[in-house]
């Protein structure tokens, strides 16, 4: 869930999660704040960086439970190749990727995300008209209001760790995309790439993260 957390005197741009048993169990603070974002956000450390372990119940075989690895990534900082390489050597499954980005381009990064990473891709995006803002909210054309007029046009979307489109992109509003997820399929996926493990080259990259308090 995406919220924007107050620490003190600073905001954060932050996706939680919460267990419904335990409530709050982890936290993610976007790392870089986007452009103008830096006017109101301050930046994450390497401190909330969780990949959060979590038991489902089987949608297969109802007695038994599968352990699933979930990360969450904040919009554009899906770009930031090392950050995905940090959640990659966690073991990241359910690869959550909240943005506002809602152009076309953004299919195709997290395509690419789960297939460099063999792993679930979990994006939503906001759909959202004017008539969802305060009436003075700027617009592109402020002689042209129209409360139907769309300010973001989703495109949330599920993908496999094949790349694989399995729910989405959606561009309606009010809409819940639904898919089965098959945890095995992460399995099979790194059977030929596996970016942190038998297809990298730790003796020529290595990743240093910094990821105590600051």
């Amino acid at each position: 869930m995406g919220i924007i957390e107050r620490d003190g005197g600073t905001l954060y741009c932050t996706a939680i999660f919460v267990d419904p048993v335990e409530g709050l169990v982890a936290k993610h603070r976007k790392l870089v704040p986007t452009a103008s974002e830096r006017l109101i956000w301050g930046q994450g450390d390497g401190s909330t960086l969780p990949v959060v372990g979590k038991e489902f119940e089987s949608c297969v075989e109802k007695a038994h439970t599968v352990h699933a690895k979930i990360s969450a990534t904040i919009c554009w900082e899906n770009y930031v190749p090392l950050l995905r390489t940090y959640y990659y050597s966690l073991g990241t499954q359910i690869y959550c990727a909240p943005t506002i980005d809602s152009r076309d381009t953004w299919q195709s990064s997290m395509q690419h995300i789960a297939l460099e990473g063999r792993c679930f891709v979990l994006s939503a995006c906001q759909f959202a008209t004017e008539k969802d803002y305060p009436p003075d909210h700027a617009v592109a054309d402020p002689n042209n209001r129209n409360p139907d007029n769309i300010m973001l046009g989703g495109g949330s979307v599920i993908i496999s760790p094949l790349g694989k489109v399995l729910a989405g992109p959606t561009r309606q509003p009010e809409e819940i995309l639904t898919a089965d997820l098959d945890l095995d399929d992460v399995v099979r996926g790194k059977f030929d790439l596996d970016s942190v493990g038998h297809y990298a080259r730790p003796d020529v990259f290595q990743l240093k993260a910094n990821i105590p308090p600051r």
